[in-house]
């Protein structure tokens, strides 16, 4: 039983991501606000970018990048940080803002179509006009 109390407070940011994640996701299921959507989308994105970033990281280690090139035959990869998963949530950072800009378009757009941003309101007045 301590054992698994030490794993589990041992890795107490992943649990921060979970529940990062978990509000995130409520905001976007449960609210009925679009802006309130958006912005669990974005808590949503951004627990996911921690927890690759979390992943990838090793301690102990530094950036990959060699100080002496003389040295090619003796690199010891073991010492360097995988730098995939930080350029691969850098990409994830610029499609989210992206996707945020072109997601608050839109509900500018439905705000002047309907007049209100509560989604139970828009589909009343989209089944009755």
């Amino acid at each position: 039983m301590e054992d698994f109390l030490t794993q589990l407070t041992s890795k107490y940011n992943f649990w921060a991501y979970i529940v990062l994640m978990m509000i995130g996701l409520y905001a976007m299921i449960a609210k009925g606000n679009l802006v309130k959507k958006l912005i669990g989308l974005s808590i949503f994105q951004t627990a996911i970018m921690l927890f690759y970033v979390a992943i990838g990281s090793k301690a102990g280690a530094t950036i990959p990048i060699l100080r002496d090139s003389t040295l090619k035959g003796v690199i010891d990869f073991v010492e360097y940080i995988n730098p995939l998963p930080h350029v691969l949530m850098l990409t994830a950072i610029v499609v989210s803002v992206a996707t945020l800009g072109v997601a608050l378009a839109l509900v500018l757009r439905v705000y002047d179509v309907h007049q209100t941003l509560e989604e139970d309101e828009i589909l009343e007045k989209i089944k009755n006009p």
